[in-house]
C-alpha cells in the first residue's frame, strides 16, 4: 500500500525567470542548495526525459546514517514551469512541480509543489525527510541566484 501527500514553498530572487530556471532544472547544481544531496551524475536523458541524473543522498535515522540513491528525470524544462520526477527504490516517488514568475522590482517567484508518495511504512519518515530538506533549500535558493551575479532585468 503507498501513502500520498504534497507541500510547499515559495521563494523571491532578484533575478530573471530564466536564470532561475537554468539553477533549477540542472540537478548537478543542486549539491549547494539541497542539504542531503552528497553527489549528482547526469545521464543520457530516459525516454520522455530532457535530462537524467543519479543523485546519491546521505540521511540519518536516530544515530544510523546511511546513503542512498535515485533516478531524477527532467520532464518540463521551460522558463516559467519545471516538472522534475525522483524514483528510489521501494516505490517512492518525488515530483517537483515549480512555477516561476516574473514580478516587480527584477524579482521573479518561485511556488514550488513537492508530492511524495511512498510505501504506507516508510512513509512518513521519507515525507519528513524530504520537506526538511526541501525547505532547507528553499532558505539557500534566493541567496544562490542572486550571487550567481544574473542581473535582474531592467524595471
Amino acid at each position: 500500500m503507498l501513502t500520498s501527500d504534497t507541500f510547499s514553498y515559495t521563494v523571491q530572487a532578484r533575478c530573471s525567470p530564466a536564470h532561475a530556471a537554468a539553477m533549477l532544472s540542472d540537478l548537478t547544481r543542486q549539491g549547494e542548495l539541497h542539504p542531503l544531496i552528497v553527489r549528482v551524475r547526469r545521464l543520457p536523458p530516459r525516454p520522455g526525459a530532457q535530462a537524467s541524473y543519479t543523485i546519491n543522498d546521505r540521511l540519518a535515522a536516530g544515530p544510523l546514517r546511511f546513503k542512498t540513491t535515485y533516478h531524477a528525470d527532467v520532464l518540463i524544462n521551460e522558463d516559467d514551469e519545471i516538472v522534475i520526477v525522483a524514483r528510489q527504490w521501494p516505490a517512492t516517488t518525488v515530483r517537483n512541480h515549480t512555477r516561476l514568475r516574473p514580478e516587480p522590482d527584477g524579482l521573479v517567484r518561485i511556488d514550488v509543489e513537492i508530492t511524495l508518495t511512498a510505501p504506507t511504512r516508510l512513509f512518513r519518515y521519507a515525507f519528513r525527510q524530504a520537506r526538511a530538506a526541501h525547505l532547507a533549500l528553499a532558505t539557500r535558493l534566493g541567496p544562490a541566484l542572486e550571487r550567481a551575479g544574473d542581473p535582474p532585468p531592467a524595471a
